[in-house]
């Protein structure tokens, strides 16, 4: 099986999202003083290459940890929009793609969708049970659908 890593780095001062928390990445314990390091972490759940749950936008839907694992990886292809598209995969967009692909997408039943989504769009799979990735990077070396 090839991994592909679709995550950007995080790190002190990245960009956020309007409104979220900075990101601060501190090491609290250093190996000199205590033979080991830990660092603290604070950021909001929005930062960097993430996945939203159900309920990130719909109100008692689903948080992440009550949904089964098995939403959240698996095969994957990058479709163009008027492609036919793989069904029962993940759906990654590097083109701009709004809710006019609804039913498309709906009906092509993925496991998971992400890329260059509208927000319109994200709260519709949401609210279908589609959890979507957001922040995503290397899409281009992720198969092209068939």
């Amino acid at each position: 099986m090839k991994v592909i890593d679709l995550s950007v780095p995080l790190y002190t001062g990245m960009e956020v999202f309007p409104g979220d928390p900075d990101v601060n990445i501190e090491v609290v314990h250093t190996y000199e003083e205590s033979t080991w390091q830990l660092r603290r972490l604070v950021m909001g759940s929005h930062t960097g290459t993430h996945v939203d749950a159900y309920s990130h936008m719909h109100e008692y839907k689903e948080n992440l940890d009550e949904i089964p694992i098995e939403r959240f990886f698996g095969k994957a292809k990058v479709v163009g929009l008027d492609e036919n598209w793989p069904k029962e995969i993940g759906l990654f967009f590097i083109e701009k793609v709004g809710v006019e692909k609804t039913d498309k997408i709906i009906n092509s039943s993925p496991n998971f969708a992400g890329g260059n989504i509208t927000e319109d769009l994200e709260r519709i799979l949401l609210s279908n049970k589609i959890p979507t990735y957001t922040g995503l990077v290397n899409l281009e070396l992720i198969p092209k659908g068939k």
